[in-house]
């Protein structure tokens, strides 16, 4: 390929690799840094002897986001159990006979809102399950990665869907009913986020602090940061890439989410500024005992395009 044609390829595998990146590290700074470094890696190498652009993409964005997270864990993995024959490794789930109802449960507990349960995990163990069981990635395409035999592959990824699993189970525990996530579960969350939306909206600020935790943290990428910024000369707010605490929160959200509505991202309840139903911004809600603890704001388009969003009305 002509270095034009090549950087024409990267860009097409943009959207997916900024997914896993993100995936990856829960951080939209640090995937674009991952991005970088890929691309940085393929204009050196170039297309020769790479029989699959996707795959070995996907295979050098993965080392780097693996090598990323060792480098920021103050923790050490836990070895894998010994004794086991390289070709066998327990299974939760069987890749080939996907059991449709678990399924749509496993894509409900790696929703954008458990973010923070993917980074319980141990690097390498979050690598094998977020390319195995959110990107389909082969396991024969992950070992390589990891350095690890293919059963190796397929035991992290169990063991990192056993933790995603209890982790849910934990949260779950957590509410008032003590039951699993249930339908009525899921109505309180949007109940919330209704709630915020209106006071929001209304401008009321006791309003905001009452659906808000009082340690609440917002979180927003470069490009939302980037859009506040140009706005600011039209009266709009600066926006800071972390704000911290109910008041401060409250403040950033009052009069404003106007043209917000509630939303399912990535299977949990947020909420979008969606103008004409195509998403543009999106805002990933954590609920805990009723309380909104934690909201992530999403504007690039690359990233916004790679969510998985459900306009909710």
């Amino acid at each position: 390929m002509t270095p034009d044609e090549l950087a024409s390829a990267f860009e097409q595998h943009r959207p997916r690799l900024r997914a896993v990146a993100y995936r990856m590290l829960g951080n939209p700074d640090d995937a674009d840094d991952a991005l970088q470094e890929t691309w940085l890696r393929l204009n050196r190498t170039g297309d020769e002897g790479i029989d699959s652009l996707a795959a070995w993409l996907t295979t050098v964005t993965g080392r780097i986001c693996l090598d990323m997270l060792r480098s920021r864990s103050t923790r050490r993995e836990d070895p894998l159990p010994t004794g086991l024959p390289d070709d066998t490794a327990p299974e939760i789930l069987d890749e080939h006979s996907p059991d449709p109802a678990r399924q749509a449960e496993l894509a409900d507990i790696v929703g954008l809102a458990m973010q923070v349960v993917l980074e319980s995990l141990d690097p390498a163990e979050r690598l094998a399950f977020v390319l195995h069981d959110l990107f389909a990635v082969p396991y024969e395409q992950i070992a390589p990665v990891l350095g690890r035999s293919v059963a190796a592959a397929r035991q992290l990824a169990s063991r990192g869907r056993r933790r995603v699993q209890s982790g849910a189970a934990a949260k779950d525990a957590a509410r008032p009913d003590g039951g699993a996530r249930s339908t009525a579960a899921a109505r309180t969350d949007r109940e919330v986020v209704e709630a915020f939306l209106t006071a929001s909206r209304t401008g009321d600020l006791a309003g905001l602090l009452a659906v808000l935790a009082p340690e609440v943290v917002l979180r927003a990428d470069q490009s939302a940061v980037d859009t506040a910024a140009a706005s600011a000369d039209r009266g709009a707010p600066l926006l800071a890439r972390e704000v911290r605490g109910a008041a401060a929160v409250a403040e950033a959200f009052q009069g404003r989410a106007g043209g917000a509505v509630p939303a399912l991202v990535g299977g949990s309840v947020g909420f979008a500024w969606a103008p004409g139903g195509e998403p543009r911004a999106v805002f990933a809600v954590v609920v805990h005992d009723g309380h909104i603890a934690a909201v992530d704001l999403v504007s690039d388009p690359a990233a916004v395009a790679a969510l998985h969003v459900e306009l909710l009305g």
